[in-house]
Formats: structure tokens, sequence, C-alpha cells
């Protein structure tokens, strides 16, 4: 008779015997990065020769449909209907990775194959992301298999091509087919565990939102000689009105930017959560941020303010010369609880209460919202429970990944709540050379997802 633990050992064989990785092999030797001009086709030969096939075997109705802004790559989705009534769940996924960054990877790998070293498969986009979502549908397969074909439930699958250049056209192609995708539920994979053993589970992502400092004072550079100690310099005032904006041990002064409080519900479920397993440890400076959060606190529940790039003249090929202008482009990762649409106020009324009126703050923007579904959601707490019986270990739930995902895209126009299983860890490298996935924590993901699709079709949230 078909079972729970029939599907966990089928997931199992499939990892052990070698299928998974072959098939994440084939997957990564797709060049499908979205960052390079040339490689356009590579995205849609991923959907078409990686996922079409696979999802049609799985019983998926799909389409390749055009992203609905020109010049990003398209977004596959796939329909499986066992019966309307059934619970229905949006598995979602990106097939474009970052550049491939060749020149960069260390000897004996390449992006573009995946290599097996010890407890790590290395390749572009073994972690970032066809690894994760190849795991969810292999999991979807060996729950398949088990129950004869049936699932007990509904999936509509999306995997998009442009999620590395800000996920553009996602949200208006959910917009226009919110009917098509309508579900219960999104359940899907990216970003980190809080530790490479620990399984996580996170509600939402911190949104992202960009601008620019600028300084200029004239059109070109004058002699250092004949102007240095009489003329203003743009770098030196960039650098105090900075210095302004954060304090020498990284603690926010511009008030404006941050959430009023961290929520009881966020302090709560980040009570004990580990921070930074598996990377290097100097990273984290202990002193560094907020005074009074803890280190999980600080990048799943609060605000940051970072510095991307700072330049003044040419630093490659310098010159004797007062620079004329100096420009810095910043970076806020905000959670929900701040509200982006008054970001740039609240800067530009800091620097001119600090007095620094000739720093203009240009070129804002929101790269991608913040997004988060309540830790104790119903959704939530049902995989918490299936992913502990399924590994026999603590579950971790946060309020949000560090990083940024499309989110709120599921959130605004699907109404549907987030429950978002990371299978890397933050010491992937996934995006830059070197990118790989543990070995030991990509099994466990597809058990736990071999366990959550079999549970889904027994019992699912009411």
């Amino acid at each position: 008779m078909a079972s729970r633990q029939g599907a966990l050992d089928r997931a199992a064989i499939f990892f052990d015997q070698g299928h998974f990785k072959a098939l994440l092999g084939d997957l990564v030797a797709i060049p499908s990065t979205s960052q390079e001009a040339g490689a356009e086709a590579a995205l849609t030969q991923y959907l078409e020769e990686g996922i079409a096939p696979w999802a049609q075997r799985l019983g998926f109705e799909t389409v390749i449909h055009p992203n609905p802004l020109p010049g990003f790559g398209p977004i596959l989705t796939g329909i499986r209907i066992e019966d309307p009534a059934f619970k229905t769940v949006v598995l979602y996924g990106h097939g474009d990775t970052v550049r491939g960054l060749e020149d960069q990877w260390r000897a004996g790998l390449k992006p573009w194959a995946l290599t097996e070293e010890g407890d790590r498969w290395y390749g572009r986009g073994t972690a970032d992301n066809k690894g994760q979502h190849a795991l969810n549908m292999a999991a979807l397969e060996a729950v398949i298999a088990e129950r004869g074909g049936k699932l007990g439930f509904n999936v509509k699958l999306v995997i998009e091509t442009a999620e590395e250049r800000g996920s553009k056209g996602l949200k208006e192609f959910v917009a226009e087919n919110a009917g098509l995708l309508a579900a219960d539920v999104l359940i899907a994979s990216d970003g980190p565990r809080v530790e490479p053993a620990m399984p996580t589970i996170a509600t939402g992502t911190r949104g992202t939102f960009h601008f620019d400092l600028v300084v200029k004072f004239r059109d070109g550079g004058v002699h250092s000689g004949h102007w240095g100690g009489l003329t203003r310099d743009p770098a030196v005032i960039l650098a105090h009105a900075i210095a302004s904006m954060m304090d020498r041990n990284g603690r926010v002064l511009v008030r404006g930017i941050l959430p009023p409080s961290l929520p009881n519900s966020v302090r709560t479920v980040l009570d004990g959560c580990p921070v930074g397993g598996g990377a290097d440890a100097a990273t984290i400076d202990a002193g560094w941020g907020e005074p009074g959060l803890s280190s999980a606190e600080k990048i799943y529940g609060w605000n940051s303010l970072i510095v991307l790039a700072m330049v003044s003249g040419r630093p490659e090929n310098p010159v004797n010369a007062v620079a004329p202008d100096a420009r810095a482009h910043c970076q806020i990762r905000y959670t929900v609880d701040s509200d982006p649409a008054g970001f740039t106020a609240a800067i530009r009324a800091h620097l001119d209460a600090a007095g620094f009126p000739e720093v203009a703050v240009e070129n804002s923007f929101v790269r991608m919202p913040a997004s988060r579904t309540d830790p104790d959601h119903p959704w939530v707490r049902w995989a918490q429970a299936s992913m502990q019986k399924t590994l026999g270990k603590p579950v971790q739930i946060i309020p949000n990944s560090s990083g940024g995902l499309p989110g709120d895209v599921f959130i605004d126009h699907l109404g549907v709540p987030l429950v978002w299983v990371p299978h890397s860890y933050n010491g992937c490298k996934q995006h830059g050379p070197d990118e790989h996935l543990l070995v030991a924590p990509a099994r466990e993901g597809l058990l736990a997802f071999a366990g959550m699709w079999w549970d889904l079709g027994e019992k699912p949230v009411s």
C-alpha cells in the first residue's frame, strides 16, 4: 500500500543513486544567465528543454509565455489540477542565474558544469535557484509515483527567468493571470537556511531600496596645487554626509528609514535563532548595527543601510586635481514594518538638518518590495510540523529571509500566504565564483518536501 514512508524512500533512493545529481548537472549545463547580453536564447532553452518536458511527465499542462516587459526573459506556467475542490499550491522558482564569471572560478571548476568535491556540488545555479526548485519538483515526482499517479492536491508551477534582474515583468504577469494562478498558498524555495544543518522556513523577504548621494561642484577638476585647500572637495563633503547618516559602529542615524519598533511576533520567533553558521565567522561583527538587537533581529527583523559603491575622480588613474564631483550608490534593506515611500524625504530632511544641503538624493527606487506572512499563520505552522516529522529535528521559522524575493507579487495579486523553505546556506557564494550546493541539506530538502507533498494530500490546512 502507498505510504508516507514509501514516498520518502523513493525520494531518498532518487538522491542516493545519483539521479538527482545527474538531473541538476543537465540544468546547470544550460548557461541561462539573465545578466549577460547574448544569453537570451539560453533562458528559453532552460524552460523548453530543462523544465517543460519534466513537468509534462508529471502531468502538468505547460505554457511558456513571453515576458510582459520587453527585454526580459520568458515565464513558464505548469498547471496540474486533480480536483477543483482540492487545495492548490503555487510552486515558484527561477531558472535564470547571475553572470557566469568564468575567469574567476578556481582551478578545476567551471560555472556551467556540475563538479562534486567532498560535500559540495559546484556550478552556477546549483544553489540559486536551479537546485532548489529542482528538489521540490523531484519530491513531487516521488509522491506521484508512490500514490499511483495522484497527489491529492493541485499544483501551479511558475518558473521565471528574470529574477536576477529584479523579477521584471513578473508582477505584471501574475496580475494579468491571477485567475489562472489562483491558489491557497505559495510553497517554494530560495535563499539560505539560518545554518547549514538547521532546516528553515522564511515567511517573507526584506525589500531593497536604492538611491544615490551626489555632490557636484563644477564641470571639471581643478589643479590640486593651485586650488587644493581653497576649493571644496566633493569627496570629503560626501564622506561627512554619509558619516552623519551612520555612526562609527553602524547604527543608522536617519531614524526615518527604520521601523518604529521590532514587532513582538518577530522578536518571539527569532528568540535563540542562530546566524551565520557555515559562513565566514569573521564577517559577523558583534558590535556593528542597531544596539540592543541580536544578530538574528538585525538581519531578519530590522533595516540596514549599506554603501554599495562610492567614487570620486578616477581611482584607477588618479590625476593631480580636486575632483568635480563624488557619488555613492546606497541601499536600504527594509522590512514590511517601514514604508519605503517616505525614505527619500527622510534622507533629504536628515541631510538638510545635518548641514549638507549640497548633497543631492537622486535615482531613488524600490528594486524589490518587502513581504511577510505572519510566522504563526496556519500554513507556516503546518509546514513546520510536517518537516519536523520527516527530519526528526527542529525547524527554525524566521519572519523574512535576509535577501530579496518577489513574495510581494504573490501576496498582492493572489492573496496567498508565503512559505519559503530554503535548501542553501549563506556561504554558498551564490552571486560570486565557486557557487555550490551542500549535499546534506539538499538531501534533507528533498525529503522534507516529499513529506510535505504527502501530508498535503492527506490532511491539508483547513
